[in-house]
């Protein structure tokens, strides 16, 4: 499910090697409309649900939070729902706006949620009731989610980088800039994992480790110094922009006001889950080159 979106589109490629596999969008499968999402399930039958679609426009959710709380918590409670009464198992991505932001080191999975924003009440919602209606399922928390598709920080900071020979960009919020790419990489190879376990008989069925998992890039840096480093790769990529590393100037959240609060701290500890299920997550640069590459063929 959203299968336009970046996740979505990433995933279509890295699940296209496990067998076959049904997407959709939005037209077909609304999750803010029930009845297409049973209709949908319905038809497919599926062994394995992937729920790539959410509400994500961060600051109209301020403004609409009765319809981000319809897409992002009572579509995943049907889907759970649905999930736990088929057999199926169900894959969910969540967000680091789900806790408050103020933890001085990166975030676990039992930490205490505390979302400051209607998006992240939302998603926190979609959590608990994937937590609630099903027995078989991994929860992803990711962040900074970027690709060569949608709306992102690197082609937003691309765009304007064309047009201005100055930026300023935020400097006091922390996280790891997560490729889309990976993300669905390291899906299909969850999904190997509980495959692999079940029908070898290796590991009852109810042993896999099914449960809530932090799953971004490694390391972490400001949006700022993200900013000058897509700059600087761009360049190097032979991209003509007005605007460059040494142009961009570091500024405080407080003078970049937004509807909706963001974490100061979005760091999540990634432990959990190369632990668990053994895979190899990218360096954050690496992935912000992969998609700088992308867009600049």
């Amino acid at each position: 499910m959203g299968k336009n979106g970046q996740v979505g589109q990433a995933l279509q490629q890295s699940l296209a090697a496990l067998g076959h596999i049904v997407a959709v969008d939005r037209q077909r499968c609304d999750l803010g409309d029930p009845q297409t999402v049973l209709a949908t399930l319905d038809a497919e039958q599926p062994d394995i649900i992937v729920n790539a679609a959410a509400y994500t426009d961060v600051d109209r959710a301020e403004t609409e939070p009765e319809l981000a709380m319809k897409i992002n918590a009572h579509g995943p409670r049907l889907l759970a729902k649905e999930a736990e009464a088929s057999g199926a198992m169900l894959i969910h991505y969540s967000t680091d706006y789900v806790f408050k932001g103020d933890k001085d080191a990166p975030y676990v999975e039992t930490d205490s949620t505390a979302p400051q924003s209607s998006y992240g009440r939302s998603k926190l919602a979609g959590e608990e009731a994937v937590a609630q209606e099903s027995s078989r399922y991994l929860l992803l928390r990711t962040s900074w989610v970027h690709s060569g598709i949608g709306k992102n920080f690197v082609k937003t900071i691309l765009r304007l980088a064309q047009n201005q020979a100055a930026l300023k960009v935020v400097a006091d919020q922390i996280g790891a800039p997560t490729s889309a790419a990976m993300i669905a990489h390291v899906t299909a190879d969850l999904i190997s994992f509980c495959q692999k376990y079940a029908m070898a008989g290796l590991l009852p069925n109810q042993k896999i480790p099914y449960g809530c998992y932090h799953l971004t890039a490694l390391g972490q840096t400001s949006w700022h110094a993200y900013a000058c480093l897509i700059l600087d790769l761009a360049r190097q990529a032979g991209m003509v922009l007005k605007a460059s590393p040494e142009t961009v100037t570091p500024i405080p959240t407080a003078a970049y006001p937004l509807p909706a609060a963001r974490p100061a701290n979005s760091r999540l500890d990634t432990t959990k889950l190369r632990h668990a299920f053994g895979v190899s997550l990218d360096q954050w640069q690496d992935g912000v080159q992969q998609t700088i590459a992308q867009l600049a063929r």
